[in-house]
């Protein structure tokens, strides 16, 4: 059976895009040896996304659990509310959730492809912060790096590129940008249903993220980014090494890993011999490498300042579309 672009690619055709390989190899080898020590709020966050009317067997206990979207499959009230009370259910302290591509009721042109007797529900939130292009504040008196207290700050978005049908919530066409400027500039915590481009994402082949989240999340540099959306990305080889996280530092290797991903990926053998002669590629290949190892000795050997960086993390719950929950809940501590 042919494999869509939302499946993982097969080690062939991986294989047919060798800089992209070798540099997410690279990338992956480098985010563990560099080091990551950010202050810490002493605060847990829980994150889950792609539960598609499911429910997981077990959710571990924090201050803030964090739904990246796609609560439902068919975006109905009712599964939308069953998903809201199981959330609601729960212990936390507070429950953020936003929407995702699956969740028609909860947008204005996806609720039209609901039955008429569906599309003017209301949804009761209960306890529960729903974000839609919204910020939030959480306050903890009693924690914070001394335990004089702290405040984080949240910003949620379920807006992502164009994926299908009608029926799709919140999809806006790939060439245009509703990010660039929205997310505030103090933002501690970004929630966003997709992921940004090439990470935690599908780059070998065919990135599915959206470029102007990915830009938007540069200029913020927000402590922690959480998504869901392409399911492959958390289940594929490097999302499991990874354990669904990856550590992204805002600094010049970070630029040349993107022109590495960026370029297109062959589909014959004509293109493959272009892609292999194609001197950018391995510039930005090269670029990677340097700058990656330069700032290793650096940070390890002359305790240099480390560049800014964001945690994303891919909390999808579904593995691939298989229909059942087969990735853990993803516990962050801050």
């Amino acid at each position: 059976m042919a494999r869509g672009p939302w499946d993982i690619p097969s080690i062939i055709t991986q294989c047919l895009s060798p800089a992209k390989l070798i540099v997410r190899i690279l990338s992956l080898i480098f985010s563990f040896l560099r080091p990551y020590n950010p202050v810490r709020q002493n605060v847990t966050l829980v994150c889950i996304s792609d539960t598609h009317n499911l429910i997981p067997k077990q959710v571990p206990f924090g201050d803030v659990l964090i739904h990246a979207g796609d609560l439902t499959q068919g975006g109905t009230p009712s599964e939308i509310q069953a998903q809201v009370d199981w959330l609601d259910s729960l212990p936390h302290q507070y429950k953020i959730v936003i929407a995702g591509n699956h969740d028609s009721l909860l947008e204005v042109r996806s609720r039209g492809t609901l039955d008429l007797t569906d599309q003017n529900v209301d949804i009761n939130w209960r306890s529960i912060i729903y974000l839609q292009g919204d910020p939030a504040k959480l306050h903890f008196p009693s924690r914070g790096t001394h335990g004089d207290g702290c405040t984080l700050k949240v910003y949620g978005s379920p807006i992502i590129p164009h994926v299908g049908g009608p029926e799709h919530a919140f999809q806006v066409p790939r060439t245009k940008d509703l990010w660039t400027g929205r997310v505030p500039q103090d933002t501690d915590v970004l929630i966003s249903h997709t992921p940004p481009r090439y990470h935690l994402d599908l780059p070998g082949v065919s990135p599915l993220g959206c470029e102007y989240l990915l830009r938007e999340v540069r200029r913020v540099k927000p402590a922690v980014h959480i998504f869901g959306h392409v399911h492959a990305a958390r289940s594929d080889i490097f999302g499991r090494l990874c354990g669904g996280q990856e550590i992204v530092r805002w600094d010049l290797a970070e630029r040349h890993l993107e022109g590495v991903l960026s370029t297109a990926s062959p589909d014959g053998l004509l293109s493959l011999i272009l892609s292999l002669a194609n001197p950018v590629t391995w510039y930005h290949l090269c670029g990677f490498w340097f700058y990656s190892l330069r700032a290793l000795v650096l940070e390890r050997l002359f305790w240099t300042e480390p560049p800014p960086a964001t945690r994303m993390v891919n909390a999808a719950l579904m593995r691939c579309d298989e229909g059942w929950l087969g990735n853990e809940p993803q516990v962050i501590h801050i």
